[in-house]
């Protein structure tokens, strides 16, 4: 290796840390700032936020983790701010799991489970729907607003519902962070 390969590269090190060196052709070596939506992990400034909600969504493996990939398949338009988290039952959601999401900066959240009469584990959506209740009420407790909280029973057919879903919760979050920004001021 040259010295001035080495000099360059030492220099580099000494910089900042938050600049990233990325190797291309093997020879030429090209330094990148990352920006603070990289060094954390996706976190969104106020104003992007109120452009863009998050939206978690939990979805059941059997129904409406199909219906969401059935709405990609078929290239049925929906917003991308929805974060999709593909759970074995809707079942198995816990007020935990929706608040641990609020808390990590979703704006709104959708349980999504199988019909009740097609829910592979018998009743795991009817269980959901009770765990939705329950956590809208800890919501109010907690001064939070419960229309951020969703529960859709979605089948694997119904990739258009899905979509649809997205959409119009999309929507509905925006409003609600329009109000929310228009209260503070």
């Amino acid at each position: 290796m040259s010295k001035n390969k080495v000099s360059k590269t030492s220099k580099m090190k000494k910089e900042k840390k938050n600049v990233v060196i990325v190797k291309q052709d093997k020879s030429k070596l090209i330094k990148k700032k990352a920006s603070k939506e990289r060094i954390h992990a996706g976190k969104l400034t106020k104003q992007e936020k109120s452009k863009k909600p998050r939206i978690v969504t939990f979805a059941c493996n059997w129904c409406s983790y199909a219906g969401a990939d059935l709405a990609g398949v078929s290239r049925f338009q929906y917003p991308p701010s929805l974060r999709l988290i593909r759970v074995m039952c809707a079942g198995r959601i816990t007020p935990t799991f929706v608040l641990d999401a609020f808390s990590e900066g979703a704006d709104g959240v959708i349980v999504s489970g199988c019909h009740f009469e097609d829910c592979h584990y018998i009743s795991g959506s009817k269980k959901a729907e009770k765990v939705v209740n329950l956590t809208r009420k800890l919501m109010h407790l907690l001064g939070m607003d419960e229309r951020r909280l969703r529960f859709e029973l979605i089948s694997a057919a119904e990739g258009q519902k899905f979509a649809t879903v997205a959409r119009e919760f999309t929507k509905e979050i925006k409003k609600l962070n329009e109000k929310k920004h228009c209260k503070k001021k």
